[in-house]
């Protein structure tokens, strides 16, 4: 399973999963010691805090993918920042979204040649639990 999520991101670790239904909870946290500050660009090693997140991912073995993350929180050590923390953040997910880069990929791929009812339905069954306004959004904005 650890080389599932370094797939995602190789500071990634592996904690544990479970599986409930017909979705699979993989836990996972960062390795990361000291982070980035995504205003100034200056290394920080202190948290503030930590929090979890969740988003969905491609599925796997058949069920869904909800990966569970323990996410992390920084101060910002530089006095001339303007922010005085920031949150760890992923390559393989945009912000505050809750679906990884390659589901969004996986979901306009399947909505382009067919309706957003018929994509919603299809996703549903098959890969995500994703409502037909999420797929035109996706659609419009070219994601």
């Amino acid at each position: 399973m650890d080389d599932f999520i370094k797939l995602l991101d190789k500071n990634l670790e592996y904690e544990k999963h479970g599986i409930i239904g017909d979705t699979i909870y993989i836990y996972v946290h960062s390795t990361l010691e000291a982070l980035e500050c995504p205003y100034c660009g200056v290394m920080s090693s202190r948290c503030h805090s930590k929090y979890t997140r969740s988003f969905q991912d491609l599925p796997m073995q058949g069920k869904k993918t909800i990966i569970v993350l323990n996410n992390k929180k920084m101060f910002c050590d530089n006095p001339d920042c303007e922010h005085t923390t920031f949150a760890e953040s992923f390559s393989f997910i945009k912000g505050k979204f809750k679906k990884t880069e390659r589901l969004i990929n996986e979901i306009i791929q399947v909505s382009k040649n067919m309706s957003s009812v018929e994509a919603s339905n299809y996703l549903r069954k098959n890969v995500v639990r994703v409502g037909k306004s999420t797929i035109c959004e996706l659609l419009k904005k070219g994601v």
